[in-house]
């Protein structure tokens, strides 16, 4: 799947240009689902918190059961010059995969030592802030005794992209999904943020969905300039007594929410203010 017009992918030592193939066809990873990957962004000539990216795929690797093939600070040097083959201003989506090549005695688990890596690069534009409507996915998250999500693992997106197919039928453009007790987790693609009477409230972190690296930089900037955040256990009937909603994500960073259900709302102040201070944050001026 390509984002962009423009795809630079290092594999093997080098850089090649176009939709590279990377894998084979009997790759572990083909066929039992063991690729795990992180996504960053560079824009305007920065790239936040791209070092935690590279840090939380070694992290991913590790929790699929392989030997990470290169080290964070390796990961981080070939996305910085893989960035630096774009125009300086290009919006980018930078994704650093690894996966297992072999299975181990058995088959099913991947053999340590088999890790193989890839990096991508492509042109893609940030989404303007003209907000998103949600509504609630029939679909929900596992708890890390259902599945690997302590990984941002591929293997676990199928029941994402089955939330925004539902969504999309549905005339939204993504979904809240659950955890397993009923409560709210994040969205098919994002984290999610609710205020109300001025306090900054997000879903508690329990192992059921990534607590994103964008999701942590936002919590910490706007702590900073004053605002309570704080993170509690979330019902479907609490958004729906939300002043205002936002969502945070590697892609579009920070894009405010303008429906939930049939509950319409404004972009609101203090997501117009996460977003500024992210953009501050990102350019170095925070």
């Amino acid at each position: 799947m390509a984002f962009g017009k423009r795809i630079s992918t290092w594999f093997e030592g080098q850089w090649h240009e176009g939709n590279t193939p990377i894998m084979g066809a009997a790759d572990h990873a083909t066929w039992l689902g063991t690729l795990v990957f992180d996504g960053a962004r560079s824009f305007e000539g920065t790239a936040p918190d791209l070092d935690l990216h590279c840090i939380r795929l070694i992290r991913s690797a590790t929790a699929m059961g392989m030997e990470p093939c290169m080290t964070a600070e390796e990961v981080l040097a070939i996305a910085k010059e893989g960035i630096a083959r774009y125009p300086s201003e290009e919006p980018l989506y930078i994704r650093p995969m690894m996966w297992s090549r072999e299975g181990a005695p058995g088959m099913i688990a991947p053999a340590p030592d088999s890790c193989a890596f890839a990096l991508c690069i492509e042109d893609l534009p940030l989404s303007p802030p003209t907000g998103v409507r949600l509504c609630l996915s029939s679909f929900r998250r596992p708890r890390q005794d259902m599945a690997l999500t302590e990984a941002k693992a591929a293997c676990l997106y199928p029941n994402n992209g089955r939330m925004l197919s539902e969504a999309r039928a549905k005339g939204f453009d993504n979904a809240i999904s659950l955890d397993a007790d009923g409560n709210v987790a994040e969205t098919a693609s994002t984290n999610v943020f609710m205020v109300r009477d001025g306090t900054v409230l997000t879903p508690v972190p329990n192992g059921t969905f990534l607590n994103g690296i964008t999701r942590q930089r936002v919590m910490a900037l706007l702590m900073a300039d004053g605002y309570t955040v704080e993170e509690a256990v979330l019902t479907p009937d609490d958004l729906l007594t939300a002043d205002e909603m936002f969502l945070t994500g590697n892609a579009s960073k920070v894009m405010p929410v303008t429906a939930y259900e049939d509950h319409e709302m404004q972009p609101g102040p203090v997501s117009a203010r996460a977003r500024a201070l992210y953009w501050d944050y990102a350019h170095g001026r925070v």
